[in-house]
This record gives C-alpha cells, structure tokens and sequence, in this order.
C-alpha cells in the first residue's frame, strides 16, 4: 500500500477543513435565522422591540466578556473600529430588524435586509468611485427587482411602509457592518481578532441600547410567563435563551470559526440560506405564510445577493470590485441578525 505523500495529506486535511467549515456556516445560517423567529413572540406577548434587542446583546455581552478581556488591547489599537461596529453592527442592525420584524413578517424584514450587498456596491462605485464587475451590477438589478416582488409594490400602500423602512434601515447598517469588517485586512497578521472586535461591538452595543432602550423600564414580568408560537405557548425565558445563546454566541463563534476555514466570500454565500431559513421558520413556527410573488421574489433577491456575493473580488486597484471580497477579514458568513 502507497504511503501518501506530505502533499496528498495536505489535500486530505485541506479538503476535511473545508467540510468542517461548510458545517459550521450552515449552523451559523441555523442559529441566525432563528433569531427573528423566537424574537416575534416576545414582542407579540408585550415587551418592546428594543427591550428584547437590549437583552439579546446584553446577554450576549455577558456571555463574551472573557474573550474581551482577553483582546483589550483592541481598545487602544482600533477604538474607532470597536464603536463603530457595536454602533451599526450590533445595535443598528439588530435594533432595525426587530423593530420591523414586529410590523411585517420576519422573511419579509430579512429578505429586504439582504439588499445590503447591493447597498455595498452601491457605496463602492458611488462613494468610492471605483467600477464594479458586471456580473455584481446584474445582481444588485435582481435584488432589486425582487424585494419589488416581495413587498408586492403592485399593492400600493397596502403593505407597512414603517415596517419596510425599518427593514431599509437594517440594511443599511448592515452596510456599515460590511465596510467595517474591511478595515484592518491588510495588515495580514496584525489584523484585529474576529472574536474581540465582536465582543467589543457587543459591549458597546449593549452600552448604547441602555441609553436608548431603557431597560429599567422593561416590563420584567413578561418573561417570568409564556409567549405563544402560532397558538403553542413557550416559556419566555426559553425564548431569550435562544436568542442570546444560540442566535448571537454561537452564530457568531460558529461563523468566525467557518470563515477561517472557508473564506469570507464562500462563507457569505453560504450565508444566503439565512433568508430560507429565517422564512420556512416563520412559515412553520408563527403560521407567517407568504404569497407565491413574494416567494418568487425572495428567491430572485436571495440570487441577486448570490450572484453579487460570488462574484471574483479585484486583484489590484485598476479592476473592478464586488460586495463580497474575500480580503474581508472581520467579515462572518451570517448578517448580524
């Protein structure tokens, strides 16, 4: 029998790595797209939408703070970075979503929210004034055309326009998620540590939503009962521990563990599964059933971003870029959501 070569076992561990990293962003995909789903019901049962989103990065906050402890030296090297990811990241993305999730179905609200690539690229050809590949221009045009499909915009003002620019307001945050998650790769190994930058922007998330959510205000009572799922009833603080430790730790631990074996442009493809998920969820869990053009639009919105997503990042500064950019070193496959 051949004894493989240092080569062949390279491959082997190579390919064995990728594996591991495909399931680690499919259980990223799961855990984010469950957070909408177990979020509705407590907003449904009386707490406010940024009361459950103060408890979910709060939570998570506590959950983390060994891992922040561990990079404080991110406080003096990238402080700028740290606020600006806990501001829009953590606190923008996720403060939108709920608020929208509260108004219009949650695979609607994620459907929209996945207009961020689109939005990337719109901030890349207008406000950095560099090209973009023809392919990611054809992707935007379908997400475009589809979220057109979801909202049903033959409808008028039928469907909740608050709810719309709520779910408008979380991609756009999610931009700033996407641009942020850019700074710092560069610098090859000096690069900031995923797992710090995230328990920092969770921290100040949770100090910034404080302010704004006032907690102390919360109607507490509410998770010493039940929330009902399409009529079931479920414990409340069942509720908010899968939100804080399966929709935020460990979707974002299992996505920074997926990219390093992957690489943030794979991984964020993979991250398109978010939105099915999300939406077969709501559709199983909270009866939230969607009309046949919004599940044909959801599905060209989901290529839209696909296509943008997989499209070949640039290769020097004279050639067109995309959303997707594999030197996006920060960057984890799900949205923060």
């Amino acid at each position: 029998m051949p004894v493989p070569t240092s080569a062949s076992t390279r491959n082997a561990r190579s390919t064995r790595g990728k594996g591991v990293g495909l399931g680690l962003a499919l259980l990223s995909a799961v855990a984010f797209g469950g957070s909408g789903v177990a979020a509705k019901p407590l907003i449904e049962a009386g707490l406010d939408p940024l009361h459950v989103v103060w408890l979910r990065v709060a939570g998570a906050a506590l959950v983390m703070l060994p891992s922040a402890v561990r990079h404080r030296g991110l406080l003096r090297s990238h402080p700028a970075l740290l606020a600006g990811f806990g501001l829009f990241a953590v606190a923008g993305v996720q403060a939108f979503y709920f608020a929208a999730i509260s108004r219009i179905p949650v695979g609607v609200a994620l459907l929209v929210e996945y207009l961020a690539p689109a939005l990337v690229l719109g901030w890349v050809r207008f406000v950095q004034r560099r090209p973009v590949t023809r392919a990611a221009a054809v992707g935007v045009v379908l997400a475009v055309g589809g979220l057109a499909c979801v909202v049903e915009v033959w409808s008028g003002l039928g469907f909740d326009v608050v709810g719309l620019l709520l779910a408008l307001g979380a991609a756009c945050c999610q931009v700033g998620y996407f641009v942020l998650s850019d700074q710092g790769s560069d610098h090859g190994d000096r690069a900031p540590d995923p797992l710090g930058v995230i328990a920092y922007g969770l921290l100040v998330g949770a100090a910034v939503l404080t302010v704004v959510a006032r907690p102390w205000s919360m109607d507490w009572s509410v998770l010493a009962g039940s929330a009902r799922m399409d009529g079931t009833p479920v414990a409340a603080f069942v509720l908010l521990a899968w939100i804080v430790l399966v929709a935020t730790v460990a979707a974002y631990g299992t996505g920074v563990l997926s990219v390093r074996r992957l690489s943030p442009q794979v991984a964020g493809v993979v991250a398109c599964l978010e939105a099915v998920i999300a939406t077969v969820l709501a559709w199983v869990l909270l009866g939230e059933h969607l009309s046949a053009p919004q599940i044909i639009g959801g599905a060209v919105v989901l290529a839209g971003a696909f296509i943008a997503q997989s499209s070949a990042p640039a290769q020097s500064p004279d050639r067109p870029v995309t959303s997707g950019g594999a030197e996006r070193e920060l960057s984890t496959p799900g949205t923060p959501t």
